[in-house]
């Protein structure tokens, strides 16, 4: 047995730069795998992940050329199966032994084990250690087949016959461990020691890699290519921070991730340049030049201290001339058109008001289903009137609608139909424009948020209100044709638009009952009501505050008790919490569960109330009036919010209720004592269960 290192490296063209990170790392791992299922290495190997846009491998540390042999127990049959009445082996028995290299004469080796009841006949079996340059063949085919690759090239090789698929078509493939070449073929390519370097500035037309520890190191000084594709990332980050602060101490580039990744995926060695445009440009709302420099020339644009876009930007280039005069001008020479489309578009959207483009709304379709943006943007004024009526607050109705009204204009304006990422945006630089308040025009572009995780949340009460009811209509909406998600997919992002809304009630502490709103909604809209809406929006409301860190039991409980009011769930969270910490909070538990139970069996049809002159018992009339006080304490105290306080009222019960079980008969013969102990019962639960349902809390 041989312990060396393992390089694979796969040659191809140019691949996808949004999953070619992915890509790499998807490969390392599956080959990584591979080799330690089949003993040839160990999950303390470590490993290295090679990708770049011509390549994609992987280099791992003490790889075996053999495996030892392994000893393992090998499932046969039944011992019914097996073995005939007078315990000699069967046909059957026999022709498995055979299948797995083994003769009669092992039938002396076969152990019975109990499973299920039943007997099953095993064999151990020396099975002989794989060897690498056996396996490996299916170790890189296998790992090829398993990369997220979501389009498939098909393409022929040089014989004309053969057609090979694969992202995109490779070209070389070297297989070392240690020195030596481990020859095998895949996707028609025989195995080497040689690739190609940097497309432009190799020092070399060929490389020859010696041994796979010289790799990244031949790479680098031989082919100018940086093979890791988290050091190429680090490079370009600390040479954009570089190069921003070499021009001013007060310039920063944008910090975007997305953007740097897919940048680091162009370039096999960076070379970060400084590009320049007219200041005049700097006019257009700055959102509409960074995302021009972004999306079409993955520029990084430069901020200053107070966010304000420079009018110089950082360029990634993938070639390092002794001149990058020509470069740096060719960049600028095709950034000036698209600024200048930018600037265009944002003097002839200023031309007239808002209104005016809510008119076009109605040949823009949101949905074959549901109609135009227009009707939609109907359906969110409605529901965002509902939304005032239920919070009681008449005195933001004006802006409310107006922003309403306004929230969806700016779709038929030219920039946003060159730029439909700036939906909202527009609208808050158009409304401010024509001199509409800063509350309603903030409410234009803040009714989408929060965007994605992490998001900043709307900037006014009427922002929230209108990003609610957007947010509302968009589930209702859905929801009634059928659109709504499955499994992984959500083609609409309504998981999003859910947290959305539980960051927003919860966060900004509205007192807006959810429940109602969307009932109400449905409603004034005429939309289809759909029975799984409520189910979806309880099973997003979980999982958003067990991502928060609450206990499940906790909210469970929390969510038992439908109140619909989700900015209320985080206090009661912590009071359930703080009450879970108490040391009569398990007894009260499980004692609320018993009495649930019992008032569930007893399937009363109408709410009960206590006749104190039929409380006989001691026990029954200690708790009655411990109760009564407790009762009305704590729901003083639940009106008032302070939900902790309210269940901590609750821990005067526990002797009195213990007391009531040992000595009160319930299902008294009498219907009458009964019927009233029931109705003391029902007082309990309800006294109890006003926070939560603490029945949740008994294990």
């Amino acid at each position: 047995m041989k312990l060396d290192n393992l390089l694979i490296e796969l040659l191809t063209e140019e691949l996808p730069p949004k999953s070619q990170k992915q890509l790499g790392i998807a490969f390392a791992k599956s080959v990584k795998e591979f080799l330690i299922k089949h003993h040839l290495a160990n999950e303390t190997s470590e490993d290295s992940i090679f990708s770049t846009p011509r390549r994609i491998g992987v280099y791992l540390k003490d790889v075996k050329d053999e495996a030892e042999n392994q000893n393992t127990s090998i499932k046969l049959m039944p011992a019914s199966v097996g073995f005939d009445a007078s315990g000699k082996p069967t046909e059957a028995l026999l022709k498995k032994l055979h299948a797995i290299g083994l003769d009669e004469k092992s039938v002396n080796l076969i152990a019975k084990k109990n499973e299920n009841n039943s007997e099953v006949l095993y064999v151990d079996k020396d099975i002989e250690g794989a060897k690498l340059k056996d396996i490996i063949a299916e170790c890189i085919s296998s790992s090829l087949i398993r990369l997220p690759i979501k389009k498939m090239m098909s393409y022929q090789l040089l014989d004309g016959w053969t057609t090979v698929n694969f992202v995109r078509p490779a070209h070389g493939l070297i297989i070392l461990h240690g020195a030596n070449i481990i020859k095998t073929n895949i996707l028609g390519i025989e195995s080497n020691r040689r690739t190609l370097g940097h497309r432009f500035e190799s020092q070399k037309e060929m490389i020859e890699i010696q041994h796979a520890d010289q790799y990244k190191e031949q790479m680098k000084t031989e082919g100018n290519v940086i093979v890791s594709f988290e050091e190429r990332k680090a490079l370009i980050k600390n040479e954009l921070d570089s190069r921003a602060a070499s021009l001013s101490s007060q310039l920063t580039p944008i910090n975007d991730e997305d953007l740097l990744e897919e940048v680091t995926a162009l370039v096999e060695y960076p070379n970060v340049l400084v590009g320049e445009f007219e200041s005049k440009f700097l006019e257009v709302p700055q959102e509409c030049l960074i995302l021009t420099m972004k999306a079409n020339q993955k520029y990084f644009p430069l901020i200053d201290k107070n966010k304000k876009l420079a009018n110089q930007f950082l360029i990634v280039s993938n070639i390092t001339p002794k001149n990058s005069t020509l470069i740096i001008q060719g960049n600028e020479k095709v950034i000036r058109p698209r600024l200048s489309d930018a600037e265009f578009f944002y003097t002839q959207d200023k031309k007239k008001p808002l209104k005016d483009y809510l008119s076009q709304l109605q040949h823009i379709v949101y949905h074959n289903k549901l109609g135009t943006q227009s009707e939609r943007a109907e359906r969110v004024k409605i529901i965002a009137s509902l939304i005032v009526k239920n919070l009681n607050q008449p005195k933001l109705l004006e802006n409310v609608m107006l922003a309403s009204d306004l929230s969806k204009a700016d779709l038929s304006s030219n920039m946003v139909g060159e730029f439909p990422e700036l939906q909202g945006i527009m609208g808050r630089y158009y409304a401010l424009n024509e001199k509409i308040s800063e509350e309603v025009a903030f409410a234009i572009e803040d009714h989408y948020k929060p965007r994605f995780s992490g998001d900043t949340l709307p900037r006014s009460t009427v922002g929230d209100i209108v990003a609610i009811a957007d947010k509302i209509e968009t589930l209702i909406g859905l929801f009634s044709i059928g659109e709504k998600p499955t499994g992984d997919k959500d083609p609409f992002a309504l998981r999003r638009q859910v947290i959305g809304i539980i960051r927003i009630l919860t966060e900004k502490n509205i007192d807006l009952n959810l429940n109602t709103t969307i009932s109400d909604s449905i409603q004034a809209t005429k939309l289809t009501e759909s029975k799984d809406l409520n189910s979806f929006i309880f099973d997003r409301i979980s999982n958003f505050f067990k991502d928060q860190g609450y206990a499940a039991l906790d909210i469970e409980a929390v969510l038992a008790i439908d109140s619909g009011l989700i900015g209320e769930i985080p206090k009661r969270l912590i009071a359930i919490k703080e009450f879970s910490q108490l040391p009569e909070s398990k007894d009260l538990a499980s004692a609320n569960k018993r009495v649930g139970n019992i008032l569930k069996k007893a399937n009363l049809k109408s709410t009960l109330k206590v006749n104190q002159a039929l409380l006989k018992d001691i026990a029954e009339v200690s708790l009655y009036k411990t109760l009564d006080l407790v009762d009305a304490e704590a729901r003083k105290e639940y009106l008032t919010k302070n939900y902790s306080g309210s269940l901590k009222l609750l821990c005067k019960l526990k002797n009195p209720i213990d007391q009531f079980f040992n000595d009160v008969m319930v299902n008294a013969e009498d219907e009458s004592l009964k019927m009233n102990r029931l109705a003391l019962l029902e007082k309990l639960y309800s006294a109890m269960n006003l926070v939560a349902d603490l029945s949740k809390l008994s294990s």
